[in-house]
């Protein structure tokens, strides 16, 4: 009864961790306010992002939710890759100067939008340039900032025009307890096979 669960466990561990090469969906979120913006700043504000990748696909869906910014908002995008993880600056990765359909001169909104990563007009021009000249390789560079914690969305606004709201783009919770469960499982069942336990 014991083996069946270690399977599932390991088999899902595997399937979250595996490269980007191999088809998986990718799934990031952040939790946007102000204190997280570089340099800090007090706005109310606060939002959620989720942004989604399908490896297959090449579509990176976004979602943003936010609400009570000081300013009036005038761009947001994803920022890749900072030297180390969850912290400094970069420069902007996706479109410029905004997400495409982004709400403009709001302090409260919703968006969603789908990207194809494929499409070198996916990418701020000086991102696609510095990282081989092609959308896969902006692509690829981007993945690999995303999924180590070097990158983060923003929101722009008339308050802050450097930024008024951020979030670093991290793995979501259910992922990361799922991968740690099926790699403790992993290494109990090593260790018992190593130890002559069952």
């Amino acid at each position: 009864m014991k083996r069946p669960v270690l399977v599932l466990a390991m088999a899902a561990a595997m399937l979250l961790a595996a490269p980007v090469g191999h088809a998986a969906i990718i799934s990031l979120y952040a939790d946007l306010n102000g204190a997280n913006e570089a340099p800090p700043n007090a706005s109310p504000g606060s939002g959620f992002a989720s942004v989604s990748v399908d490896t297959a696909t090449h579509i990176m869906h976004v979602h943003v939710d936010f609400k009570d910014l000081l300013g009036t908002t005038t761009a947001a995008h994803i920022h890749c890759c900072t030297p180390l993880p969850l912290t400094a600056t970069a420069g902007v990765a996706t479109t410029v100067p905004n997400f495409i359909g982004f709400p403009l001169g709001v302090t409260s909104g919703l968006y969603e939008h789908d990207f194809d990563l494929e499409l070198a007009s996916s990418y701020n021009p000086s991102f696609l340039t510095a990282h081989g000249g092609t959308a896969a390789a902006a692509e690829a560079f981007l993945l690999a900032g995303m999924t180590s914690g070097r990158s983060y969305l923003n929101i722009h606004t008339t308050f802050r025009p450097g930024g008024e709201i951020r979030g670093f783009l991290v793995p979501e919770p259910a992922m990361i307890s799922l991968l740690t469960l099926g790699l403790g499982l992993g290494f109990v069942s090593l260790r018992r096979k190593h130890t002559g336990e069952d």
